[in-house]
C-alpha cells in the first residue's frame, strides 16, 4: 500500500511543478455550467459588439457540448432530466450566436424539453428572469422592481442594501437599475422567444410583491419621487464605479459585470466609453479556453488554488525551501489586501488583511482563502519580517470577522437577517444572507489549532467549536455550504475539532464516523449528489468522486491510530479515480447557489488527495 501511495505523491508532485506558472501561481479552471457562457452570448450581440466572432463561436461548441440526449442541459451528471432554467439559456444563447438556428435538430428537442415544463412562465431563477427581462423576452416582474430610492435608505431602515451578502449586493444593485427603468434592448438579431411560453403568456408566475406595491406606491406621488429617484440612481451608480477591480470586473464577479454593464448602458454610457469598455474588456481575463471551446469563469480561483496547491505539496514534504513553494509565497504575498471593502462596515477598527478568492480581487477579501493563503505563509514568517507582519495581520483579521455565534461567514461579519424573507426567487436565502458555515468554521480552526497554536481553552476557539458541535445532524453528519456537502461538510468539521483539542472520542466524533463508515461506497470510495445541496438532506451519488472520497479519508485518518480496512479500501478507490477520466472526475462537488450553480473546481482533483495521501503517509508509514 505504502508504495502505492508514494508513487501516487511522487507523480502529483511531478504534475504539479509543470503546471505552476512563471509568476508562482496555478492558474486552473473554475467551471461551472452553460450559465455565464450563454450570459456573454446576449451581453455581446445585446450590445453587438464588434470583434467577438471567435469568441462566440468557441461559447457556443462549449455549450452545445453538454448538451443531453433529450435536448436539455443539466447542473450535474445525475440530474433527472434536465434543468429549465439552463436549458432556456442555453437555447437562447446559441441561437441568439448565430451559428445555431431554431430549426436546428437539436434546439428543436430544447425546445420540446422546455415546453413540456412549463416553457419561460416557469423559470424561477432570479438571473434567469433578469436575462430575459434586459434582452426584452418577457416584462419585468413585479418581484424584482426593487425600488431605486432604497438606495438612500439609513442604516436602521427595514430595508438596507448592506443588510445584503456581498455577493448579493453587487448583483441587486445593476438589477435594481434595470428593473426601475424597465430597460430591454432589442436589435434585428435579437431572436423571438414567444413560441417558449406554453399556454398563456404569462412573465413569471409568483404571488404579489410588496416591493412593486411599493414601487407604485412611489411613482403616484411625482413630487417625491422624481428627486429622490434621480438621487438614488446617482447612489447606485456610485456604488457600482467604486466597487470596480482595477481591471474592470465588478468585484470579480462575471455575472455582475455583465449586469453592471447592462446597468450602466442603461444609463447612457456607450460601448467605446472608457467605463464600459475596460468593463467589456475586463471579461476577456475570466475565460478559460483551449483551441475549441471557450467558458467564461463565474471568477478566476488562483489566490484560492495558489495557496492550497502550496499547502498540499507542503504536506507531501516539499520543504518551505524548494522554489515551487517560495514562488507560491512570494505570489501570495503582494496579494494581500490593503484596502477597505464594504467587511469594514460591521468590522470597525479592524485593519485589512484578508485574502480574496481571484487574482484580480482587491477589495472583497473572505475568510477561507485567508486561512488557506496564511497556511502556505507560515513557514516564512519565522525568518522574515515581512511575512511575520502579513501573518500578524492577516491572523487580526480573521479573529476579527467572528460573528457573535461563535462561527464564520465567508465575506463578512453576519448581519441582521431581517431581509431574509424579503424576496420570492428560489433559494433567496441562500443569495441574501451570509451567514456562519460549518466548512468555512472548521478550516478556521485548522489554522488557529495547526498553525496559530490555539486550543479550545481559548475562549473563541471554545465558542466557534461548541458551535460546531451544535450544528451536527441527527445522523452525525454536517453539513458543508461551499462543498457537496455533508460529507465536506463532516469531514472539515470532525478534522477541525481534532486540531483545537477536541478529542477524538468525542461522542460528536464518534457519531460522525460512524455515519461516514455507513455511506462507503462498495468500491471503497465515497460520493454525494448535488441533490444533497437542494434537498438539505444526504443524497447518495451511487458512484465515488475523487475529491469527496479525499474529504472522507481525511477525517478517517484523523481518528484512527492506525489503518483499518474501511480507510485501506478508500485509498485503493482513490488511487484507481486519480488514474480514471470521467464524469466521476469532473463532477462538480463545489457548491455556488443551491439549485443553480454547481462547480467543478479543476484543482481538486490535486489538492485534497493530495494532502490526504500524504496524511496517510506520514501517520502510518512508521
Amino acid at each position: 500500500m505504502n508504495q502505492h501511495i508514494i508513487a501516487q505523491i511522487h507523480e502529483m508532485i511531478a504534475r504539479l511543478q509543470q503546471l505552476q506558472q512563471q509568476d508562482g501561481s496555478w492558474r486552473l479552471c473554475f467551471e461551472t455550467g452553460p450559465m455565464t457562457d450563454c450570459y456573454m452570448i446576449l451581453l455581446i450581440r445585446s450590445l453587438q459588439l464588434p470583434d467577438h466572432e471567435p469568441l462566440i463561436r468557441k461559447l457556443a461548441e462549449r455549450i452545445v457540448s453538454t448538451q443531453q440526449a433529450n435536448g436539455a442541459w443539466k447542473l450535474f451528471h445525475d440530474q433527472q432530466e434536465g434543468d429549465l432554467e439552463a436549458t432556456v439559456e442555453a437555447y437562447y444563447a446559441l441561437v441568439y450566436s448565430g451559428y445555431y438556428t431554431a430549426d436546428d435538430a437539436r434546439l428543436q428537442k430544447a425546445k420540446q424539453f422546455i415546453l413540456a415544463r412549463g416553457g419561460l412562465a416557469q423559470v424561477k431563477t432570479m438571473l434567469t428572469q433578469v436575462f430575459l427581462a434586459v434582452t426584452g423576452q418577457s416584462p419585468w416582474p413585479d418581484k424584482l422592481k426593487v425600488p431605486i430610492e432604497f438606495m438612500l435608505a439609513p442604516s436602521w431602515f427595514i430595508f438596507n442594501i448592506y443588510d445584503l451578502s456581498g455577493h448579493a449586493r453587487v448583483h441587486l444593485v445593476p438589477v435594481m437599475i434595470l428593473a426601475n427603468a424597465s430597460y430591454s434592448i432589442r436589435n434585428e438579431a435579437t431572436p423571438d422567444l414567444s413560441e417558449l411560453y406554453a399556454g398563456e403568456k404569462l412573465p413569471f408566475s409568483g404571488h404579489p410583491s410588496w416591493i412593486a406595491a411599493i414601487h407604485r406606491l412611489l411613482e403616484a406621488a411625482p413630487f417625491l419621487h422624481a428627486p429622490l429617484h434621480e438621487a438614488a440612481l446617482e447612489k447606485a451608480e456610485k456604488f457600482m464605479l467604486d466597487r470596480m477591480e482595477p481591471d474592470g470586473t465588478l468585484l470579480t464577479y462575471s455575472t455582475a459585470t455583465i449586469l453592471m454593464i447592462f446597468a450602466l448602458h442603461s444609463l447612457g454610457y456607450k460601448n467605446r466609453s472608457p467605463v464600459l469598455n475596460k468593463a467589456i474588456h475586463s471579461l476577456s481575463t475570466l475565460l478559460c479556453t483551449n483551441e475549441h471551446k471557450a467558458h467564461l469563469q463565474v471568477s478566476t480561483s488562483t489566490v484560492w488554488d495558489t495557496a492550497m496547491i502550496s499547502n498540499a505539496l507542503q504536506q507531501a514534504g516539499l520543504s518551505y525551501q524548494h522554489p515551487v513553494i517560495q514562488k507560491a509565497a512570494e505570489y501570495l504575498l503582494p496579494r494581500q489586501q490593503t484596502r477597505y471593502g464594504d467587511w469594514a462596515l460591521r468590522c470597525p477598527g479592524t485593519p485589512p488583511g484578508g485574502w480574496g478568492f481571484s487574482n484580480i480581487n482587491t477589495l472583497y477579501p473572505d475568510v477561507d482563502d485567508t486561512t488557506a493563503a496564511l497556511r502556505a505563509i507560515k513557514p516564512y514568517t519565522f525568518q522574515s519580517p515581512q511575512y511575520k507582519q502579513a501573518w500578524e495581520t492577516g491572523l487580526r483579521w480573521v479573529l476579527a470577522m467572528q460573528n457573535d455565534d461563535g462561527g464564520w461567514s465567508a465575506f463578512e461579519r453576519e448581519s441582521t437577517e431581517r431581509m431574509a424573507h424579503f424576496f420570492a426567487f428560489d433559494h433567496a436565502e441562500d443569495i441574501i444572507l451570509d451567514r456562519s458555515t460549518v466548512d468555512l468554521t472548521a478550516r478556521t480552526l485548522l489554522l488557529l489549532g495547526n498553525e496559530a497554536g490555539q486550543s479550545v481553552t481559548r475562549l473563541p476557539v471554545q465558542k466557534a467549536a461548541q458551535w460546531i458541535i451544535r450544528q451536527q445532524e441527527q445522523d452525525g453528519s454536517w453539513f458543508g455550504r461551499w462543498g457537496i456537502c455533508y460529507i465536506h461538510g463532516s469531514s472539515a468539521a470532525v478534522t477541525g475539532l481534532i486540531a483545537v483539542g477536541i478529542p477524538v472520542h468525542h461522542p460528536a466524533l464518534e457519531r460522525s464516523v460512524r455515519w461516514m463508515l455507513s455511506i462507503q461506497n462498495a468500491d471503497g470510495g465515497w460520493g454525494e449528489s448535488c441533490y444533497s445541496d437542494i434537498q438539505r438532506k444526504y443524497v447518495p451519488l451511487k458512484h465515488s468522486t475523487p475529491s469527496q472520497t479525499a474529504w472522507a479519508l481525511d477525517m478517517l485518518i484523523d481518528t484512527h491510530d492506525r489503518p483499518n480496512e474501511a480507510i485501506d479500501r478508500g485509498v485503493r478507490c482513490l488511487i484507481e479515480l486519480l488514474h480514471t477520466s470521467d464524469w466521476r472526475s469532473a463532477y462538480p462537488t463545489g457548491s455556488g447557489l443551491p439549485g443553480s450553480v454547481y462547480v467543478n473546481y479543476h484543482s481538486e482533483n490535486w489538492i485534497w488527495p493530495l494532502s490526504t495521501l500524504s496524511k496517510y503517509r506520514r501517520k502510518y508509514s512508521s
